[in-house]
Formats: C-alpha cells, sequence, structure tokens
C-alpha cells in the first residue's frame, strides 16, 4: 500500500490518504485493513457492521462510487470515521466498493486535504489504482481459499470425513481475530497481521489430510505408536502449504510467514511441551499462541462423542490452569476472557453443537 500510494502521489499529490476497508459477510462486518497517510497513527482495529452506514450500504447495493466535495458540509452527528477525517486534516474523499465475481469483499477510500479534489477528472484517474487495491487484497484471500479447496479434494479423493467442520472452524477462527486484536497492543500488531491470523486460522490442521482414516477416525485411545502418526500432520500441513506457495510464486511473500507458522505451530506449549519441535516462549511464534488457544477453547466448549460440552467459565479456568502450569500465553487467554459478549455472539451464530 505504502509503494502504491508512493507512485500515486507523483502523479496526484492531492491523494494524502488511501485505505483498504475488508467486508467479512459471515459476520456482516465492515474492517480496517491496510492503509497509508501522512498521520503519524492512521485510523486502525476499527470495525462497524456494514448495516449501520446507509451510504456504504447503498453503494454496495448499486455497485457504484461516491465522491465527497466537503466532508466538513455532511450532516451532523457524523459518523466514527468522518469524524476521524476531520480531526486530522481530511476534507474530500472518493469511495468505491470492491468486489470479486459480484460478491463485495471491501472498499477502497481515498481522501485530500483538498476540498473538491475528487470533483473532476482525478477520480477516473485513480480507476487504475483502485484495481490495483483489489488485486493486491484478492491475492490474500484467494491464497487461503486456493489451500482450502486443495484440502478439500484430497480429502474427496482419500474419502476422509472432514472432522474440522465448517462452524468449528469459524467459531475458532473468530476467537484467533478476538485474541489477536485483543493482544494487538502490547505487541505492536496492525489490522493486517489480525486479518491474516483471521484469514488462515482454519488452515491449522491441513496436514491431517495426509493421515490414514484408522487413525485418523479411530473412536478410541491412540497407541504411542499412532500418537506419532497423528503429530505428523503438523509436518505434512506445513509440506502442503510450502508446495503451494512454491507452485504459485509466492514463497517469499510476507504473509505467508503467518500461515507456516499457524500450520507449523499451533502445538507447540510454552513450556517446551508441545510437539513437534518443542518449542518454548518467545520461539513459538504469537499467531502459533493465538491459534492454539482458540482451538483448545472450542474443544473444551463444544459437545464431542466423548464428552459434554463445558461453559464458557469452566473453559477459560481450564485456560488459565495450562497458564500458569507455564503452557500457554496469559496475555493471550486474558484477551479472550475479555471479550465475554463476542465470544456469546460467535457461539450464538455459529452452533456450538454443529
Amino acid at each position: 500500500m505504502k509503494w502504491l500510494h508512493e507512485h500515486a502521489l507523483l502523479r496526484h499529490p492531492e491523494v494524502h490518504r488511501i485505505a483498504i476497508a475488508l467486508y467479512d459477510a459471515r459476520h456482516e462486518l465492515l474492517k480496517t485493513y491496510v492503509n497509508s497517510s501522512d498521520v503519524q497513527h492512521p485510523m486502525s482495529l476499527y470495525q462497524k457492521p456494514l448495516a449501520a452506514s446507509s451510504s456504504l450500504t447503498e453503494l454496495a447495493t448499486l455497485r457504484s462510487t461516491r465522491v465527497i466535495s466537503d466532508l466538513a458540509s455532511l450532516p451532523e452527528p457524523h459518523a466514527e470515521h468522518t469524524r476521524w477525517l476531520l480531526e486530522h486534516g481530511y476534507r474530500s474523499s472518493f469511495t468505491v466498493p470492491l468486489f470479486q465475481s459480484g460478491v463485495l469483499f471491501g472498499f477502497v477510500f481515498f481522501d485530500s486535504r483538498a476540498p473538491g479534489a475528487f470533483d473532476g477528472a482525478l477520480s477516473l484517474d485513480l480507476q487504475i489504482y483502485v484495481q490495483l487495491c483489489r488485486m493486491s487484497v484478492l491475492n490474500v484471500i484467494n491464497l487461503s481459499h486456493a489451500v482450502e479447496g486443495i484440502v478439500k479434494v484430497a480429502r474427496g479423493l482419500a474419502h476422509l470425513r472432514d472432522i474440522e467442520t465448517g462452524r468449528h472452524l469459524d467459531r475458532m477462527s473468530s476467537y484467533s481475530r478476538l485474541i489477536a486484536r485483543g493482544v494487538s497492543g502490547h505487541f505492536g500488531f496492525g489490522d493486517e497481521f489480525i486479518e491474516h491470523v483471521y484469514l488462515f486460522a482454519p488452515l491449522h490442521d491441513i496436514g491431517k489430510v495426509g493421515i490414514a482414516d484408522s487413525i485418523l477416525l479411530k473412536p478410541g485411545k491412540l497407541t504411542d505408536e499412532e500418537r506419532e502418526i497423528m503429530k505428523g500432520h503438523v509436518d505434512l500441513g506445513v509440506q502442503l502449504v510450502d508446495e503451494v506457495m512454491q507452485d504459485a510464486g509466492l514463497g517469499s511473500t510476507e504473509y505467508v510467514s503467518v500461515m507456516r507458522n499457524v500450520v507449523r505451530c499451533h502445538h507447540e506449549f510454552m513450556d517446551g511441551s508441545g510437539y513437534p519441535r518443542g518449542l518454548s516462549g518467545d520461539a513459538v511464534p504469537v499467531e502459533g499462541r493465538i491459534v492454539m488457544i482458540a482451538d483448545i477453547f472450542d474443544a473444551l466448549t463444544t459437545e464431542r462423542p466423548y464428552k459434554k460440552p463445558w461453559s464458557n467459565e469452566d473453559a477459560l479456568a481450564e485456560l488459565h490452569r495450562m497458564c500458569d502450569a507455564g503452557k500457554l500465553d496469559p496475555r493471550c487467554v486474558a484477551a479472550l476472557e475479555d471479550s465475554g459478549d463476542e465470544v456469546r455472539a460467535i457461539q450464538q451464530k455459529f452452533g456450538l453443537n454443529a
């Protein structure tokens, strides 16, 4: 985004900010994602229901663009996003909804400190940057979908039953995002990292596609030998990710490291007792810690053939016990606990017993 903005400024110095917000259809939320601007502290960690903005909903419905010549002339009370723009000296804006195959996935915003900056031909000239923004975001989204699609095909060919139900993955990825948001201040995460954790969390167990049915679906306790084979799903998953990335020519892309760490480290405990590498402390990437906690929490609070669901309170108590034993990051557990209302909303939306 910074590179794109720098090039846009060479031709259009009045474009002082470019930002992308993603639309999460599962939660019906619009969320800040990436931006480049001339302010020290850009807008971040902001989300709102798309339905709460009638103007953006209309843009998405009509598939049209919007130019605001003077933000200060909008009727009060101003929306939070508009207030932020005005407080930081922006006066005009140009907004474009982003679609893939007719489905909304976000908006790109251009903002200027000059009133009326987008009234003339500038909005037309910026279409090239709109398409560059669109392709950049779709590269990340389609990357996740491509890996997930390969796994689904492989499962079908191997006649594997899908243990990780869609709703489990919806819940644990949503919990992962809550945790990432909650610890963002401590670790200095931005919206982009948080969104990538959310996007790639459902891929954590993709290596199970390579585990035989006799082990993967065994109803009873695994033998020591079977347990070692099961642990191999982590390296199988990493191998699958690496091969897909290499084939796509994306192996060196920065966000791929988040995907690899989710797959590689979601069984690594902070005390070194996890697998497959026995990492400990700060050697366990934060995204691995986050996804592990989200996965454990969902497993505890979900009914399984061998157990009844635990209450959220009992599950959090168990997570705290694991923190006391040095296995989990207490900051990540606290972030989940502090998001109680949102956790319950996720559970209500994506039924616990599905």
